[in-house]
Formats: structure tokens, sequence, C-alpha cells
């Protein structure tokens, strides 16, 4: 049973900015649901904050590291800590609309860090520690950084070091613990500040430490977050997301992951990642639901399972990938009775993937599609069964339509590209546009509209089927072939654990398809297999669509944040390195 506070905090928050919770139906939900956009929101005082007012102990952080580690914050304990930050951050010189570089893996520090810079205004920027020093110097120049707050792991410093050296940017150098000369010691600097923080209103604010934050209050359409691009094609491009941002992930955590009050969820993500903003903090605390985080050295689909078991995992989101790595366990040996909800997201799912997952647990994964650039925009709500494959249907916050090349609408049946209407309104999550990039903007903003490039078509009973983004689309003798579905009839091949389809080009048809395929263990590249391959593939989609190219490796090529570059793949194959 439920306690009373528990039963009481339910929904809470939701009810400040939904008029409605409930809904009989996804057509009622499509049709009638709303975000009412407060003014002057900030997800810092009037989320994490008034969460601390309603209940100073209520949970709101899980950590756990490959270490033995352990650490669980209340909403009360993040509050007065992110004040104590906030305090540090104005101490340093850090102001509203300065930019900070983070780089802490899924160190506690980072939601600490998170909601402090937005008390303050200043703007957040995520990144991966793997980053190299060319990296670090690249975001650092793009963005003007001021500050950058890294873990304490002489591989990231001497990065951070390095672009110092480099990069055009001053910027003052942050480690969460430990001594290091230059830098300041997150944990030790920010016990020596009060753990209080009025908030900014006007033109200035002044920190209970003595600093002043200069700007005052924020607005709604201030930066808050800068997301650099995982740079599959070209350098990153910077996503700018404004303060009305975390209300759009209510519909990402509430209805799609489907997190509960007072219980963990846990999404596979690094603090580096887009998929951090969906599944690690912001709807997920407007909901009121327990965010669990593991610090991974290295992923282990055995360490990920106990973790489930033990903590008691109600909700759980990761990317196809960690499945397909989950499903070579034995899953006999866990209880996972825990979980009430399981979602992917990240890539596309493979039918086989669905299938297997719930031949093992019981559970239908539920896929959910978007960008770094929004929030959920597709996804497998619970008003409909989901079709194994299919993103499933419209987030209500989207307008979206299928068009072709030439901008006309597209059909059931018929691919085209996923485009988001703006004419009757910008919906809150979307992002406000790439940063300093006029040139990307105006290709990715025309008509009214915005224009994700990825591919899809929709079924004749609204389900959406992704097909690619518009580069990997394989156009092969006056037939335009999606990688995903050919990588889908891969991967339900018992040798095949994961594989990348490309085009490659040809004089007679223009392009043909590869496929670059990672075994699994107990199985070895020969010709014989290729033919296996090449007539399994035949047999469970369209003949034409089969690989006339296997090439078997031993990984694919990768961003940090786990998608395969395919771009990569086809500029090997082109002659490039």
């Amino acid at each position: 049973m439920r306690n009373d506070m528990e039963k009481k905090s339910e929904d809470y928050l939701l009810k400040r900015f939904l008029p409605r919770i409930e809904f009989e139906s996804y057509a009622d939900f499509f049709t009638n649901y709303r975000v009412d956009v407060p003014e002057n929101f900030n997800f810092a005082f009037d989320i994490v904050d008034e969460w601390a007012k309603f209940d100073d102990a209520k949970p709101a952080l899980c950590w756990l590291d490959d270490r033995g580690g352990e650490r669980r914050f209340t909403f009360g304990e993040i509050s007065r800590l992110s004040n104590r930050a906030a305090n540090f951050f104005i101490g340093i010189g850090i102001k509203k609309g300065d930019a900070v570089l983070n780089l802490l893996r899924q160190r506690y520090e980072y939601w600490i860090i998170a909601v402090a810079l937005c008390k303050i205004g200043a703007v957040t920027i995520p990144a991966v520690a793997q980053l190299t020093a060319k990296d670090i110097a690249y975001r650092a120049d793009a963005a003007d950084v001021k500050a950058v707050v890294c873990v304490d792991d002489e591989s990231v410093t001497g990065s951070v070091d390095e672009a110092l050296r480099v990069c055009s940017a001053s910027f003052k150098r942050i480690i969460n613990t430990g001594w290091r000369e230059g830098y300041l010691t997150f944990d030790e600097e920010i016990a020596k500040f009060p753990d209080a923080f009025e908030r900014p209103s006007g033109g200035g604010a002044t920190a209970n430490g003595g600093a002043t934050a200069n700007g005052g209050a924020t607005a709604n359409g201030d930066t808050m977050l800068i997301y650099f691009t995982s740079g599959t094609t070209g350098m990153p491009k910077m996503v700018r997301h404004d303060f009305t941002h975390p209300l759009g992930h209510i519909v990402t955590a509430k209805y799609w992951q489907r997190v509960l009050d007072g219980k963990l969820h846990y999404s596979y993500s690094d603090s580096g990642w887009a998929k951090f903003g969906w599944g690690k903090i912001y709807g997920q605390w407007i909901c009121g639901a327990v965010v669990l985080a593991y610090d991974w050295d290295r992923f282990a689909a055995d360490k990920l399972l106990g973790m489930i078991e033990k903590y008691g995992v109600a909700t759980f989101c990761a990317p196809p990938t960690m499945y397909r790595f989950m499903l070579l366990e034995d899953l006999s040996k866990y209880n996972l009775g825990s979980i009430v909800h399981c979602g992917n997201a990240g890539e596309p799912l493979n039918p086989e993937v669905y299938n297997a997952w719930f031949r093992a647990t019981g559970h239908k994964l539920r896929e959910g599609f978007g960008q770094t650039e929004s929030s959920v925009i597709i996804a497998n709500f619970p008003w409909f069964e989901a079709k194994p494959g299919s993103m499933g249907k419209p987030s209500p916050l989207y307008d979206i339509e299928l068009a072709d090349a030439d901008g006309n609408l597209c059909g059931d049946g018929e691919e085209g590209e996923i485009v988001i209407n703006l004419k009757n309104r910008r919906p809150c999550g979307l992002f406000t546009d790439y940063y300093k990039d006029e040139a990307i903007n105006a290709e990715a903003f025309k008509d009214d509209a915005y224009h994700t490039g990825d591919v899809a078509w929709r079924d004749s009973d609204g389900y959406y089927w992704f097909v690619g983004r518009n580069d990997d689309v394989i156009k092969c003798s006056g037939y335009r072939i999606g990688p995903f579905e050919v990588e889908s009839a891969l991967i339900e091949h018992e040798a095949v654990i994961e594989c990348a389809v490309t085009a490659v080009p040809d004089e007679i048809r223009g392009q043909v398809v590869k496929a670059t395929v990672v075994l699994k263990k107990e199985w070895a590249p020969s010709d014989e297999l290729v033919k296996e391959l090449q007539e399994h593939v035949k047999r469970v989609t369209a003949p034409y669509k089969y690989p006339r190219i296997i090439e078997f490796v031993s990984e694919l090529p990768k961003t940090i944040g786990g998608k395969i570059k395919r771009a990569q793949i086809r500029e090997r194959d082109m002659g490039g390195k």
C-alpha cells in the first residue's frame, strides 16, 4: 500500500501545468492534452524547490557506481546543494547567460550543477567525458564557454588542460572531487557557501553568498541548455533549448515512459547525451519519479539486470542494442518482476528484439522517436497496442506531417520526411534554433515548418514507420530502400548481433545495398554465410532489398552516444579514411 504522503504527492506538480491529466483514449489525448506554460518558468525553482517545499524528504535520486559507491538524495538535499553551487558559480564570476560545459559521465554532481545553473540563468552544455582536447576546444570556442566541470580523471583533465592551451576561450577549470593544480574542487568549494539562494527577480539579484547574479530572473525564451549534436556528418551543431523545454518532457515521462511518483525510473544514458534530458531529470522529476543513475566504468548486461533486480526498477528505457545484449544473458537468473513498463529509444527497434524481449519477460517494448532537437515526437502511448517495429503515433505537442522532396504532403503508405508544422504553434520541447548557424537554420526551418531530416511512412491505422535519415535512404534501380528494414531482417538471423546497412555506388543500378555485419561469437565469416544471409533477407522482406555486398567486422563505428556512423562506413567504402 502506498502511504498517505505518496498518494497526496501523486501528480502534485503536474496539476499546475496540465488542465487535464487523465485521458480516455489516444484521440482524447491527442485532441485535448495541453500544457499551460507559466510566465518565467524555471525548472530549478518551480520543480526541484517546489518538491522540497512539499516534502523535504521526498526521494529524488539514487546514485551508484562500479566501485560500490551509493548515495541517495532527496529533493530537499538537491535544493540546498544546488543553492550552494549557485552561490559558488556566482562567486567565480558565472552569471546569467554564461555557458558551462559539463564532462561528468553519470556522477551525481551533474544533477546538482544543472539545477544550480538553472537558478542563476546560466547555460548548461552537457558533454561526454570521452571528448578529446580538440572536441573540447571546439565547444569552448563555439559557445564561448566560461567554465568546464569534469570528473577527477587524468585522461579527462589532460584533455581539458590541452584544450585550454589551444582554444581562444578562457575558462575556469573545476573537478568534482580530489585536487589538481589549476582546478577548483567542486565539493570543497560549494561547502564554503550558504545553502540558501533567493530566486532572482527584476534586473539583478544578490545571492546569499554576497555576489550578484547579473541579469535577474530568467524568461521563458532565454537559453537554458545547449546540446552539441553527435556529429555523424560534419562538425557538431549547437542545438539550443529555452527554459520551457523541460515542460515538453511531461509527455515523454508521464505518457510514454509511464514513470510513477515515488518509484525508480532508469534510462540508459550518459549525462552528455540528449537522452539524459529525456530520461533522467526533467520529465521524471516533474512527475515525482526517483531517478536511478549508474556511473558505469564499462557497460555489462549482467550488471544492468542485477541492478534492476536489486533496486526494484519500476520503469525502464534503453536503446535496442542494450536489449540485444541483455537477451544474450540467461534472463531466468534475474527477478525482473518490479518492472511495470519498458521503453526504447535512440535507434529504431527491430521487431525481432521486440518479440524476443516479450517472450523472455512478458513485457511489450514501447518505442519512442525524437531528436536532440525535441522531446518525444512519436511514440507508442498506452491507449493503443504497439506494432513491433513501428514508432507509434504522434505526440499531441507536435503537428506532424510527411512531405516529399517537393514539399507535397504524403498519403498513407508513401515515404516522406517527418516535418513539424509550426504555422499554428511552436510547441514547448522543440528547440529554439541551431545556435550561431543561420545557413543550417534556413534549411531546417522553412515553409513554416521544422524539417527533421528523418524519413518515415504512415500506415492506414495512423502508425508511423521509420525508414532512415534522408542521407541514409538507398536508391537502387529506381527503388527507395530504407536501411532499417534490411537491418531488421538481418537481425532476425541467429548469427547476427548487430549490423549497419548503407549504399555503395554501382554503375548500373546507381546504388546497391551493403550490409556491414557483426556476428555472434559462435559464428565465423564465410562465403556460405554470406549467401545464407542474402537468402534470409529475400525471404523476410522484398527480394530487391537484399544486400548484394556483405562485410563482416568485429565492431561498428559509433558516436560516443552509441549511434552507428553510417556516414563513416560510406566514406570508407568510397576510398576515404
